[in-house]
This record gives C-alpha cells, sequence and structure tokens, in this order.
C-alpha cells in the first residue's frame, strides 16, 4: 500500500479534472501527478529523510504529501502558528529535512543546521523528471506516510506516526473511488497540520473532487469562496461552523436560508458541537447533508459518523432518547470496531460510562520514539470518555483527564456543558474540576453569555439542577467574554482550569 496509489488511480480515470484551486492557481491530477514524481526524483537524489511543511494550505501541501509518498520519505506538516523556540523543538525530530515554506519564514530560517529550504513558489514549478517511473514507488504498508504532531492540548506536542497501511484503509474503508462528479468541489480550510486537512486531501483525490483551497479561516471568507466556487462538500469545526452561523445571521433576514444551493454536504468534527449550533446550522442549511465525523489523529481521521439520515431523524423525533443523538458522534465505520471499557478493561454494558476503545487496520496508536500504546489485544485507548446507547450510536463525554472527581464521585465535564448550553442565555461554556477542601475538586463552569443575555450564577445552578444531580451543579460560575480554543477547535481546558484556580472566586 502506498498514498500514490490514490492519486495514480485519480490520474487514470480523470486525468484533465482541477484536482486543486488555490486563488488563481490550479492543478490539474495529471499536472500534480507530474509534479509529485519530478520533486521525488529530486528528494531522492538529496539527503534528506523527511519533507516537512510550514505553510497554510495551498497546492505545496498535495504536492508535498505525494512526493515524499513517492520518494518513501515520511511527510511532516507542522503547525505554522508555533513560537520560534517550539519549531524548533519539532524539527530537531524530523533533522535532516527538506523544509517547504514560505519566502519569509524561509528567510528566518536560513542556516539551520539539517534543514534545506524550499520556497513554497520554487517547490510548485516542476524540475526534470528523471529517472522515476509511473510506479516505482514503494508497495510497503509499514512505511511510514505522514508524521503528524499532536496539538499539546495535555502536554508537549508528540509525533503520531501514521503508516501507509492506515491511511490507505481508511480512504478505502470510507470513500468510493471517482463517485464524484466534475464539478463537486470540497472547500478545505482546516490547517494542513491535523488530521482533517490532511484526509481531505486523500478523500477528495481518490473520489476524483476539486480541492478548493481557503488559506486563513474567517466565516465571512469562507461564504463568499463557498458561493463563488459553487461548493459541493466542506468540513469545519465546531467553532468555524458557530462562526458562520453567526455570520448569516447578521446577514440573513428571518425566514430565508443561507444562499448556498450547491452545498450538498457539510461534515464537521475536532471537538464537540453544542446542540443549539448544529440545530440552527441545519435550519440555515434546509437542503444540506450534515455528518458528525468522530476521529483522532492515532486513528488515522474518522472512526464514527452520524450521517445525514441520523440528523434528520434526531431533529424530527419527539423521542428524548432518540432527540439527543444530534449530539452523539454516531455509529463505528464498518472497517473499525467500538468498545467501551472501565477501568479494569472490561466491556460495560450499553449506557455504562467509560473509557473509548477502537480496533481495526487504520489504527496507528504510535508515536515516534515512543512505541505503540495498542494493546496486546490490538485495541487502542482513545482517552476519550463516553458511553454507547442500545443501538451503537457512541457519545462522548470528553477526555478521561478532564473527569471531575468530587467527592469520589466521576462528574462528566461534557453533561454538565451540555445543560448549561440549552439554557437561551449561554452562548457557550466550559465546565472543570478546581481543589475543593471539602469534596478534593468542585464544579466550576467558565460561561460566555449570548449577545443581550443576563442570565446570572444563581439561575443558572438552578438550572442545572432543575436536569441534573445536585452535585452536578456549579459551586463556582465565571463570566467571561470568550473560551479559549486553539486553531482547531481545541476547548483548552487546562488554560480555563488555570485562570480559574489563579483568579479569585
Amino acid at each position: 500500500m502506498n498514498l500514490m496509489m490514490l492519486l495514480e488511480m485519480a490520474v487514470s480515470g480523470f486525468p484533465d479534472r482541477v484536482a486543486v484551486k488555490c486563488g488563481d492557481s490550479t492543478f490539474s491530477y495529471s499536472q500534480l501527478f507530474e509534479l509529485a514524481r519530478s520533486r521525488a526524483t529530486e528528494l531522492r537524489a538529496g539527503g534528506a529523510r523527511h519533507v516537512a511543511l510550514l505553510d497554510v494550505s495551498s497546492p505545496a501541501v498535495p504536492a508535498a504529501l505525494f512526493a515524499s509518498a513517492w520518494a518513501g520519505l515520511p511527510f511532516v506538516p507542522l503547525n505554522y502558528r508555533l513560537t520560534g523556540g517550539e519549531l524548533d523543538s519539532l524539527l530537531a525530530q524530523v533533522r535532516p529535512c527538506l523544509l517547504v515554506t514560505d519566502e519569509q519564514r524561509a528567510d528566518a530560517l536560513g542556516g539551520s543546521e539539517g534543514i534545506e529550504l524550499c520556497e513554497r513558489e520554487s517547490f510548485l514549478v516542476p524540475g526534470a523528471a528523471g529517472a522515476a517511473t509511473e510506479a516505482d514507488w514503494s508497495m510497503d504498508g509499514d512505511d511510514i506516510a505522514i508524521l503528524l504532531f499532536t496539538s499539546g492540548t495535555t502536554g508537549a506536542p508528540k509525533a503520531a506516526v501514521l503508516r501507509h497501511k492506515h491511511l490507505v484503509s481508511y480512504i478505502l474503508g470510507s470513500v468510493e473511488f471517482g463517485a464524484s462528479a466534475e464539478d463537486d468541489a470540497a472547500l478545505v480550510c482546516v490547517p494542513p497540520y491535523h488530521i482533517a486537512g490532511m484526509a481531505a486531501i486523500m478523500s477528495s483525490v481518490y473520489s476524483g473532487r476539486r480541492i478548493v483551497q481557503l488559506a486563513n479561516f474567517s466565516a465571512a471568507a469562507w461564504l463568499k469562496l463557498a458561493r463563488e466556487e459553487s461548493v459541493t462538500h466542506a468540513f469545519v469545526v465546531p467553532t468555524m461552523l458557530a462562526r458562520i452561523v453567526d455570520e448569516l445571521a447578521d446577514e440573513l433576514e428571518g425566514g430565508q436560508d443561507a444562499a448556498l444551493p450547491s452545498l450538498r454536504a457539510l461534515s464537521y468534527g475536532g471537538g464537540k458541537m453544542p446542540q443549539s449550533v448544529i440545530e440552527k446550522a441545519m435550519a440555515m442549511f434546509p437542503d444540506t447533508d450534515f455528518t458528525n465525523a468522530y476521529g483522532l489523529t492515532e486513528t488515522s481521521s474518522t472512526i464514527s459518523v452520524l450521517g445525514p439520515g441520523d440528523h434528520r431523524a434526531a431533529m424530527a423525533s419527539d423521542d428524548p432518547a432518540l432527540r439527543r443523538r444530534i449530539v452523539s458522534v454516531g455509529r463505528a465505520l464498518p472497517s473499525v470496531e467500538v468498545q467501551i471499557r472501565d477501568e479494569e478493561g472490561c466491556v460495560l454494558a450499553p449506557g455504562k460510562s467509560g473509557e473509548i476503545y477502537v480496533s481495526g487496520e487504520q489504527v496507528s496508536g504510535e508515536y515516534l520514539g515512543r512505541g505503540s500504546l495498542l494493546g496486546s489485544d490490538g485495541w487502542f485507548p482513545t482517552r476519550d470518555g463516553g458511553y454507547m446507547d442500545e443501538d451503537g450510536y457512541i457519545f462522548v463525554e470528553g477526555r478521561i483527564d478532564d473527569v471531575i472527581v468530587r467527592g469520589g464521585e466521576n462528574l462528566s465535564p461534557g453533561e454538565i456543558e451540555d445543560r448549561l448550553l440549552e439554557h437561551p442565555d449561554v452562548a457557550d461554556c466550559a465546565v472543570v474540576g478546581i481543589p475543593s477542601e471539602q469534596w478534593g475538586e468542585a464544579v466550576a463552569a467558565a460561561v460566555v453569555r449570548r449577545k443581550g443575555g443576563g442570565v446570572e450564577a444563581g439561575e443558572l445552578r438552578e438550572w442545572v439542577k432543575s436536569a441534573m444531580r445536585s452535585s452536578r451543579a456549579p459551586e463556582r460560575i465565571d463570566f467571561v467574554d470568550e473560551l479559549p480554543y486553539n486553531e482547531t477547535g481545541k476547548l483548552l481546558r487546562r488554560k480555563v482550569k488555570a485562570a480559574m484556580v489563579g483568579g479569585r472566586s
């Protein structure tokens, strides 16, 4: 297995289709193939052992991805928002490398030992094809395809190892080859160092879809580009969708939809989706199919989906249990298995909360220099807590490390947040545990009021108590202007906790 198989099949099926468009730059599938060929030849002749990319979304992303696969080198997309010291620590792990970046970064990094610099625009100019043939890449599925550094929301970033067999297995198990029409277009706005960004490229290439790249996300820019390019498919993280909904609320008059008739499918994932946001989005995009895709970097992207039919069934149901499925992450893909286990590793019954475990060919669970976290039985502990209902729908409650232990009782921040978000005056919230002499940990919440909302702490405590046990009601509530998220939409809960522990009650 090799990722180049995906591009080779696309070239054989639709060579003249536009593969990627970013601003005024376009590359057909055959042009992308030839660019990968020439760059792979040069990489083989050089001394690099990795191909790193420090850049926003551009045609250099798929070009470097496939050139790396052809040359047999790991591709390493890096977070362009990192500080100099943070970036140095990551680059130290992948030297010697070819680093593709913009002109300004290239000037700043000039002379760094073990780093061969190549400016983006130069990288996108094909060189001589050399001796490479059309299929001389390695087919060893155990070769490393991509190294993705985790976001570091709970510690220092570490490099997840994704081998060709993991990624190709994911694509073959979830995407139909050539299924896209010639005018289909996928808007990619997730950064290339996020697993969803990599998955969007691979799945679009295999299906034959045009990739439309948005380098820097804003709701207004996203809507403008989606309309101009008649985008049919898109993926966003929850914070992006929330901003798109807010932008549309200001833009539209009552009763109108989003004026995006071409948008047939909108997928989301990478974080917790507030129920109010997805409900508003479905009302604004009434003809769009919504899909919640849940996965991790270590699982080569998606392992479960809540599909369009599930969304519509949940929204139309008066049954509370069925309605609640709108905040689930759906059911496992046919190619993977999911279990909920307790602290002793025993599989739990439906409805019981524990840790989410996953098994399948696409699951890596491996980190560079740290080995694999896969158990002897082949199962990967995700460190996500949750439960599964009797029909196999998975509900993610948050990271296991975020569980609040109050007086010996384990409390899930996620379920408390869900209740708070049901209040009409709450726009966003984060629940954390803070030290308590009496209980060990106490429940605390940082709350963002909705514009014009005037809800107070006492009312929110009663709101939680009215639907849950009193132990779940936050003992402390701080009202804030906004919550800290990283650029891929993950809540930085440790920052919320640090602010509350360090601040005054």
